[in-house]
């Protein structure tokens, strides 16, 4: 915990870390990866249902996604989420593993889930798992359309009973009726988002949902890794037509965004495999191209961050009382952004990770 923020000199006899010419800042907050996805390592191409790698592989890969996300200033990481994320989480909350601290949904509700009562109860029992937060996929992948697949009421029985049990409900939602449905529903964020109208912008910042979207980095990585990743399950051609159309689209829906008062924009990356630990790319972009204010942009992956998760009182802040989870980067990210890809210092809980003087 930080327990003063002091004048330089004024620390007799603690340990100095001579940052000049870098910019100190809370440790960076994602609130949307996937810790546990991952290339296989017999065929390079991503892990799936036929896949060999077992529960222990799949792990393995979560902890090494999560150092790498800690090592480029990322600290803490809202996974959604699968059970491998666990025992990761567990194991750095003890302090026997290195990683960013790590809430998980660990098993999403679906259209297969079933009927509201259905819903409820999957959600009691990934509440006893231990999740952190409750996934709900209320519309398909943007790859086959992005339209919605659960009706207002299953929406309501999932995000009314995440509520009941003080769980925050944060919801897969690209088009306009998935995610009307979900704010009505009293749901806590959307996530994605990239086909939404004004109106439903409007909506979600009048309800006051968290907005989510991820517009560069989640596509630049599936198209960089395409051969590693189409062939399974909805990874078609077609599906990566779709999502080629889809980018300018969720371009501009973000520049709206930007527009519609007392909408709470967060950072997310959406995180899969081949992203972990370029995760900065994503500011760099929103700034550059969606044209979001560098200070606004560093508090949408802090404080805002923070808020989001329902731990603005701990996280995403440089004061006293607040945890140690800190990171330097070389320049000033508020003259220019691109300074958060040259992270020199990590800290995470009072422990040092990374330090490059």
């Amino acid at each position: 915990m930080i327990t003063a923020v002091a004048d330089a000199g004024s620390t007799e006899g603690g340990s100095v870390y001579e940052l000049s010419g870098a910019t100190l800042l809370p440790g960076l907050i994602d609130t949307h990866v996937h810790l546990g996805w991952h290339f296989d390592r017999e065929t390079g191409r991503l892990h799936s249902g036929t896949s060999i790698d077992g529960p222990q592989e799949r792990v393995l890969y979560a902890a090494e996604n999560g150092w790498n996300m800690l090592l480029s200033g990322v600290t803490t990481v809202q996974s959604v989420g699968g059970p491998e994320d666990v025992p990761v989480r567990d194991a750095i909350d003890h302090g026997s593993l290195p990683g960013p601290r790590v809430l998980t949904s660990i098993r999403p509700v679906t259209a297969g889930t079933g009927d509201p009562d259905d819903i409820r109860a999957h959600v009691d029992e990934v509440a006893v798992a231990g999740a952190d937060v409750i996934k709900i996929f209320a519309s398909e992948s943007i790859r086959v359309g992005g339209g919605p697949t659960l009706s207002q009421e299953q929406l309501g029985a999932a995000c009314g009973r995440a509520t009941e049990l003080g769980l925050r409900a944060v919801v897969h939602a690209h088009g306009p009726e998935s995610a009307r449905r979900a704010a009505l529903a009293g749901c806590s964020q959307i996530e994605h988002g990239a086909l939404l109208d004004r109106a439903t912008l409007e909506l979600l910042a009048e309800r006051g949902l968290y907005y989510d979207p991820h517009i560069h980095l989640i596509f630049d990585n599936y198209f960089a890794n395409a051969e590693r990743y189409i062939g399974i399950g909805n990874y078609t051609e077609e599906g990566f037509a779709q999502m080629d159309a889809a980018v300018p689209v969720a371009l501009e829906t973000f520049r709206e965004a930007l527009t519609v008062d007392g909408l709470d924009i967060v950072f997310g990356t959406d995180a899969v495999a081949g992203a972990h630990g370029h995760n900065w790319k994503e500011l760099v972009y929103r700034v550059e191209e969606g044209g979001q204010d560098p200070m606004a942009a560093i508090i949408s992956a802090t404080s805002l961050a923070a808020e989001s998760l329902g731990m603005d009182n701990t996280l995403g802040t440089v004061e006293a009382g607040y945890a140690a989870d800190l990171i330097a980067v070389a320049g000033d990210p508020t003259a220019d952004i691109r300074s958060v890809e040259h992270v020199v210092f990590v800290m995470r809980a009072g422990r040092v990770y990374r330090y490059d003087p």
